[in-house]
């Protein structure tokens, strides 16, 4: 089997790691390796193209990254490499996460960036695991696995629904 390329998920600011959990411990549950940081497109803009630049050459399948307010982050990263980039737009106090959401998701044509929901880490991580899984069998079983696992809780919640409405 080929190893796994990293995830690389970068957050604009270290106040974003409440958001950003959801997205380590959904890629940790999976065994996908990954590697965190904090690099800012305003505040370490050099730092942040430097990374991005060098990020196919260093291992990593999928960049991800996770800023609020301006959150330029994602379409930074992305000019500067031809890996696939997800954004996690990241709520703030002042608009709820909509300026966060349309900084991210607006990009020019050539520059694209994956958006997931405001906070929705989870499925940046679930977004990146599909992405590697494309090479990899035993990271697709993984999701197979996973995707039953979501169905058979439903179906489990079905069936308690029909044995309580019942007793109405």
């Amino acid at each position: 089997m080929q190893e796994l390329k990293k995830v690389a998920v970068i957050m604009g600011s270290d106040s974003d790691l409440p958001v950003v959990k959801g997205c380590l411990t959904t890629l940790k549950e999976f065994g996908v390796p990954f590697e965190v940081h904090v690099c800012s497109a305003h505040r370490t803009p050099g730092k942040a193209a430097a990374f991005a630049k060098s990020a196919a050459e260093n291992g990593f399948g999928v960049l991800i990254a996770a800023a609020g307010m301006a959150a330029h982050l994602a379409g930074a990263m992305a000019a500067q490499s031809v890996l696939p980039v997800i954004g996690i737009p990241v709520k703030s106090a002042a608009f709820g996460g909509l300026d966060a959401l349309l900084s991210t998701v607006q990009m020019p044509s050539g520059i694209p960036v994956a958006t997931v929901a405001v906070d929705g880490a989870k499925n940046a991580a679930f977004l990146s695991i599909q992405i590697l899984a494309l090479g990899n069998a035993e990271l697709t079983q993984k999701l197979l696995d996973y995707k039953q696992s979501m169905a058979d809780g439903v179906e489990k919640k079905d069936m308690a629904l029909q044995t309580e409405v019942e007793k109405l």
